[in-house]
């Protein structure tokens, strides 16, 4: 079960875009708990596929509700779909029932955890040396700029560096070049793509109005 060619999951194409696929992941059933784990048993004991699929499928909402979270970082949201996907089906593999926790409970681990490390791959960061706290501070930087202040572009001022250091545990001067090289990237979030006519990374961002597809 390393990859989704194993199932028969609905597919992320340009044909349909992405509101054709959240329409697909609507039509499979939730599970109850009862239902998941005798699922997950079955697929643990046997290597039942289709046991494996229901698991899997019943969570693509999940996934995709987790991937609008991270929309804000100007990537494609169908890839970082496709991206917590694969970190859906990891969970699936690697899910123990008996521990009595939810496999959603379980797979949001997993699920973030391949998405940040996609969007720390796409913009460059994985060079720098992510350890623990700069993947804290590139994943929470933007959310304490804003709650600090709003809509201001731009170099933080010192209260507010030292504000984020002392959130975060983090040195000053890590929250100033994080800083500068999220507005580096953010700036060039309009240029346009290559091999595409013109095309700029913002229309790849989904609106607003697609979270409420998933609900």
């Amino acid at each position: 079960m390393s990859n989704s060619k194993t199932y028969n999951l609905p597919i992320l194409s340009n044909e349909g875009g992405l509101g054709a696929y959240l329409s697909q992941i609507k039509k499979f059933p939730m599970l109850d708990a009862e239902e998941e784990y005798m699922l997950a048993k079955n697929w643990k004991s046997t290597g039942n596929l289709k046991s494996a699929e229901k698991l899997v499928t019943s969570h693509l909402r999940l996934v995709a509700k987790i991937a609008m979270g991270y929309k804000g970082y100007g990537l494609p949201v169908s890839d970082m779909i496709s991206e917590g996907n694969v970190g859906l089906m990891q969970a699936v593999k690697k899910f123990e029932p008996e521990k009595g926790f939810r496999l959603a409970t379980y797979a949001m681990w997993w699920i973030k955890a391949s998405i940040q490390e996609y969007i720390l791959r796409s913009w460059s960061l994985v060079k720098m040396g992510t350890t623990t706290a700069q993947k804290k501070l590139f994943f929470n930087l933007k959310k304490i700029k804003n709650q600090l202040s709003p809509n201001k572009a731009g170099d933080l001022n010192t209260n507010h560096v030292e504000e984020i250091s002392k959130r975060l545990n983090v040195k000053k001067e890590d929250v100033v070049s994080m800083n500068r090289r999220m507005l580096g990237k953010e700036k060039s979030l309009n240029d346009p793509i290559k091999d595409e006519s013109g095309t700029e990374w913002q229309d790849w961002i989904v609106d607003d109005k697609v979270d409420q597809e998933l609900k």
